[in-house]
């Protein structure tokens, strides 16, 4: 890999400051890299296949710790697990170190730490993990659960704003170091700055990550107190270091961070051979970045590898957890028992929900009024680790509802419009006359009524329009006999049919691109204008009728005092309420994983729909409408129905002796066998 350097940046004490950080010395950099043992299991990509580190029989090769060694520092937590990302360098505005961030220590403040320590990763510790309920709790419905670090929101954005003031001020403190060292000497003689601080918080988070027969070699290789003495004297070799460090992680870490390792020692060694200080704290930066890489690794393999134990052990484990909380009272379920109490009185569950859902049938009955969107109230507090998911189910069925009601209004249009922009050829006397153009136009269709799609509005918007299919009726060569057996009323149908397909499905798409905002109900408001337009395209009304339908949105989206809303609302939590049926009846055999596996791994579908009954009992005259209705009354109903009965189903057998059934449960918490 080239020379090594011997002295570093410490002897910057005793050279010019113009000198190169280190004199070339010979490199076994790239003869280490070729001793290679027992590799950790190779994980893919994804984050949840990661390698166990605990398993690893021997490293790669340990080598005798270097002689003198110079300090790395590592990769905020702030950055993602792309390399693009954990290249990104702190942007200076001057080349000379800012006093005022260089005298932290000297004023009496507290350094600056690390973005990434041993306790920001301690989360990620197996123990954690298992003691951790809402995780528990979590990984029951997210097949996809895993860490990853958190860059979100304002809390993201302060975490980042802190890493890059600690890696700026690193940064300067070694320019300053090689430019000014009696200056240097006099601000941090006998004080903590941030490469002795980084270079310990180093040291901690690999020992989590290697055996415990390893940690003696850590020992003498990071001695932090001694490579600092070899700092301030001149004679630590950060290259060597550099070298033993990469050996020493890619003997631990999946050979995919092999590359990445590579890329931290290249990092290094150019950025002290160089005199280039941008470069050598990047290379630290991107030391970090692998060891909170290896981190994650490892926890996302562990996840993975106890998922089914946890999630077998769900109803045991929080029955006990809560039962705890209720006893030392850090658990009120008053609310939740006023809220059950108060659904038996109100509620009379019918006969198939008493056979579908059995003693659960007032439960999912109040349990699917409660993400209703004219319903306000807040949940019972034993829906504490579920209320997001109920949120977005309420938000999911209020979407459902609104564009009901925007496609209600444009069949209100289109009956009320329909012959206003061309007269209608049904006036002419001979009718079989129109009927070739009739034919050529009327036929043309996005597919049979049997090929309709279910177009489900949480799936991504279409990349193109369904194609259109001609058909061969309505030939050149069709005789006025043969065209006049078809009656004139299909051809319109078919097109009105695909035309209020194709407007749902714009529908839905206007509404994924929405920007977003805190309260879905804030973002229909906002999308009011642009839904009246796209409406009003695919209608034949007049330009001044655009104003009455803005105002009809108006009045009905998001309104629960509406009628039209009201109506709609019903109409869906009927149908939503026939979804939970089919679905407890197949979900609730159901056990442990089995019912992970079923409700996250795709929908339940039934074999036949005619036993659902109402939906399959449509009058003739009102076919076609209540057809395009029906297609779109499917849309999310059976993702919202099964992800709603995995909830409740999992709530029930946690709760009900808890709470709902009223139940005494003794403290030796007898309740093993979970129902």
């Amino acid at each position: 890999m080239g020379d090594q350097g011997t002295g570093g940046i410490e002897g910057r004490m005793e050279r010019s400051a113009r000198r190169s950080i280190s004199e070339a010395n010979p490199n076994t950099h790239e003869d280490q890299m070729q001793k290679q043992s027992n590799q950790p299991e190779t994980p893919s990509p994804e984050p949840e296949k990661q390698t166990e580190f605990h398993q690893v029989n021997s490293p790669r090769h340990l080598f005798t710790p270097p002689p003198p060694a110079s300090a790395l520092s590592r990769n905020p937590s702030t950055s993602s697990n792309t390399s693009e990302e954990w290249s990104s360098r702190p942007q200076r505005s001057s080349a000379h170190p800012r006093r005022n961030e260089l005298l932290v220590d000297s004023r009496g403040r507290r350094p600056l730490e690390p973005p990434v320590t041993k306790t920001t990763l301690s989360e990620l510790d197996v123990n954690k993990i298992i003691h951790n309920p809402k995780l528990r709790h979590d990984i029951n419905f997210d097949p996809e659960l895993h860490f990853r670090p958190n860059l979100d929101g304002e809390k993201g954005r302060r975490k980042q704003d802190k890493a890059n003031q600690f890696w700026t001020t690193l940064s300067e403190q070694l320019q300053q170091f090689v430019t000014d060292p009696v200056t240097f000497q006099s601000q941090y003689s006998g004080k903590e700055w941030c490469l002795p601080i980084l270079l310990r918080s180093v040291k901690e988070i690999i020992q989590t990550l290697v055996p415990a027969r390893d940690r003696a070699y850590l020992d003498e290789g990071l001695n932090v107190d001694l490579i600092m003495q070899q700092f301030h004297k001149g004679i630590a070799d950060l290259e060597k270091l550099a070298s033993w460090l990469s050996n020493v992680l890619k003997s631990h870490c999946a050979p995919m961070r092999d590359e990445w390792v590579d890329e931290m020692y290249n990092q290094l060694t150019n950025g002290n051979r160089t005199n280039d200080m941008e470069e050598l704290v990047q290379g630290m930066r991107s030391l970090l970045s692998v060891l909170e890489a290896m981190k994650l690794d490892v926890a996302n393999h562990q996840i993975r590898c106890l998922r089914p134990i946890l999630i077998e052990d769900t109803v045991h484990f929080e029955k006990r957890f809560f039962w705890k909380k209720i006893q030392t009272g850090k658990l009120d379920p008053q609310s939740a028992e006023h809220w059950y109490v108060l659904a038996r009185h109100e509620i009379s569950p019918s006969h198939a929900s008493r056979i579908a859902f059995g003693e659960m049938a007032i439960f999912f009955e109040a349990l699917s009024r409660l993400i209703l969107p004219s319903n306000s109230d807040q949940f019972p507090q034993t829906f504490l680790f579920d209320e997001e998911r109920l949120l977005k189910l309420r938000t999911d069925m209020l979407d459902a509802v609104n564009l009901e009601i925007c496609m209600r209004l444009y069949e209100r249009f289109e009956r009320e419009y329909r012959f206003h922009a061309t007269p209608t050829l049904s006036a002419i006397g001979t009718s079989f006359l129109a009927m070739p153009f009739s034919d050529a136009s009327g036929f043309l269709t996005s597919g049979s009524d049997d090929e309709i799609s279910e177009f489900n509005f949480n799936d991504p918007p279409p990349s193109r329009p369904s194609s259109l299919i001609f058909s061969s009726a309505g030939s050149a060569h069709s005789s006025p006999r043969s065209s006049m057996i078809l009656p004139a009323n299909p051809p319109p149908r078919v097109d009105t049919k695909a035309k209020s397909r194709e407007l749902y499905n714009s529908l839905v798409a206007l509404l994924q691109t929405s920007p977003p905002s805190s309260r879905s109900s804030q973002r229909w408001k906002a999308m009011k204008d642009s839904l009246a337009v796209q409406i009003f395209r695919f209608t034949d009304a007049p330009a001044e009728a655009l104003l009455r339908l803005e105002e009809q949105l108006d009045q009905h989206l998001c309104e629960p005092d509406s009628y039209l809303f009201q109506e709609v609302e019903q109409h869906y939590h009927t149908r939503l309420v026939t979804e939970l049926q089919q679905r407890a009846r197949e979900l609730k055999p159901l056990t442990g994983v089995g019912l992970f596996s079923v409700a996250t791994g795709g929908r339940v579908h039934t074999s036949s729909r005619t036993s659902d009954g109402p939906r399959d009992r449509v009058p003739e005259r009102d076919s076609h409408e209540s057809c395009s209705r029906e297609v779109r009354e499917d849309t999310g109903m059976e993702d919202m129905a099964t992800r709603l009965t995995h909830l409740g189903l999992l709530h029930w057998r946690v709760w009900s002796q808890l709470v709902y059934q009223g139940e005494q449960i003794d403290t030796e918490m007898t309740l093993d066998n979970a129902p």
